[in-house]
């Protein structure tokens, strides 16, 4: 394939902050794919909403450029106010388009529901092929929600069924997700692809190893530390580890002068109150001293508190894949996550770390106590998760698209096997 493509990712901005907000994994997917796209001599134009004045389109590498689109305020909307300005959204990027050269974008990209509604629309208004990645879904979310968590409304499933219905091409994170799409939205088989999301390699390294980086970050050197990073919202499941913290004091007092649980996230969506709520609740279990919130921080950064962790926990209700665990383990640092979606795939349970049935706080405390303890089998676990996350290469996910691509633009009219899985 040769040319440029349109990228259309309107309710968050890929140059946003992961962990806070709408910003998490999906940003760092859309930028880390598209540099590995653009390094293949097509270029990427990622298109996504004015949320302040003083936003103005940059290239942010080479073949990669950031257009912004008005639609509404030029103030941040919710996800819930966002629908309102889809219409708006395709009338700004068709203006732009009918602008260009003729054949000047090859196809259209949209990541999330309501990115994938623009794209259905321009798809119908410019001829545009479009592919689509969920990376969440409404009915999975539905499925799997944490206590006191609103549902996701139905404006958000009719819209994906719709981008289902329409698109050329979708794109899944794990085969468990290509079934989801088949057996809830009734998915076409032969449209549905699987590429794995990546990890930086070259970043997300064990580097100077985890003594570095406690000296780095002025952390004991014999802290018994595990790590949550993520939006801190109920779905992302950060209460289990507050409650779980305190399951380890109870049982095993001793362990309060070392253990240290990071939360490391800012609030996001339906959890906008949430860290006030999981401080207030670490002090009526009685473990606020051992529980310590940081704000998101630069990703070479992130690396160190990976490194500086005996354990990263994920334990999402629900995950279409988990670039949190990948990021961990390439730093060499095992992982325990909860046994759904795309988790099960991006840990490999005894090998790189460990995986939970449910939420239930005592089973994660017995677990993550176990491996506190067990200091030779962490080692054994980091060699596994280095070798596990290894294979996940952003370059891969990059090549696997760019095969989707070249299928959407060949038009087959029957093609039941297919090349990129």
């Amino acid at each position: 394939m040769k040319g440029r493509i349109a990228t259309f990712m309107v309710h968050t901005s890929p140059l946003e902050q992961a962990g806070t907000g709408d910003a998490g994994g999906m940003n760092v997917y859309v930028v880390e794919s598209a540099q590995k796209i653009a390094a293949h001599g097509i270029e990427v134009d990622i298109f996504t909403r004015r949320t302040d004045p003083n936003q103005f389109d940059q290239q942010i590498s080479d073949g990669v450029n950031v257009k912004y689109m008005d639609a509404g305020p030029a103030s941040p909307l919710t996800k819930e106010e966002l629908p309102t300005q889809i219409s708006a959204l395709t009338h700004c990027f068709m203006r732009h388009f009918r602008q260009l050269p003729a054949d000047y974008y090859k196809l259209a990209h949209s990541h999330y529901w309501i990115s994938g509604q623009v794209g259905w629309n321009v798809r119908s208004a410019a001829g545009l092929p479009l592919v689509h990645t969920m990376h969440t879904m409404a009915l999975v979310k539905n499925q799997a929600l944490a206590e006191g968590e609103s549902p996701e409304p139905d404006v958000r499933a009719y819209g994906e069924e719709q981008i289902v219905r329409h698109a050329d091409a979708m794109i899944a994170n794990t085969d468990a997700e290509a079934a989801q799409l088949v057996s809830l939205y009734s998915a076409c088989p032969d449209k549905v692809f699987t590429v794995a999301p990546g990890v930086d390699l070259q970043r997300f390294t064990t580097g100077g190893g985890k003594a570095a980086a406690r000296v780095k970050l002025d952390i004991a050197p014999d802290a018994l530390m595990f790590t949550f990073v993520g939006r801190i919202q109920p779905h992302k499941g950060p209460e289990v580890l507050v409650r779980a913290a305190a399951e380890m004091i109870t049982h095993s007092p001793y362990l309060r002068s070392k253990l240290a649980l990071v939360i490391m996230g800012g609030p996001s969506g339906n959890g906008s109150q949430e860290p006030q709520r999981l401080a207030a609740l670490a002090k009526f279990l009685g473990v606020e001293d051992i529980v310590h919130f940081v704000k998101p921080c630069k990703r070479d950064d992130l690396a160190d508190w990976y490194r500086a962790s005996d354990l990263v926990c994920v334990p999402s209700y629900t995950e279409s894949f988990g670039l949190v665990a990948l990021e961990a383990q390439a730093c060499g640092t095992p992982v325990v996550a909860t046994a759904v979606g795309g988790l099960r795939t991006a840990v490999a349970d005894g090998i790189s770390g460990a995986l939970v049935d449910g939420h239930d706080p005592r089973a994660w405390s017995s677990i993550i106590s176990r491996l506190l303890m067990e200091p030779a089998h962490r080692i054994g676990l980091s060699l596994g998760a280095i070798e596990h996350a290894s294979h996940f290469g952003w370059e891969s996910t990059a090549r696997k698209t760019l095969d989707v691509y070249d299928w959407v633009l060949s038009r087959p009219d029957e093609k039941s096997l297919k090349a990129v899985q």
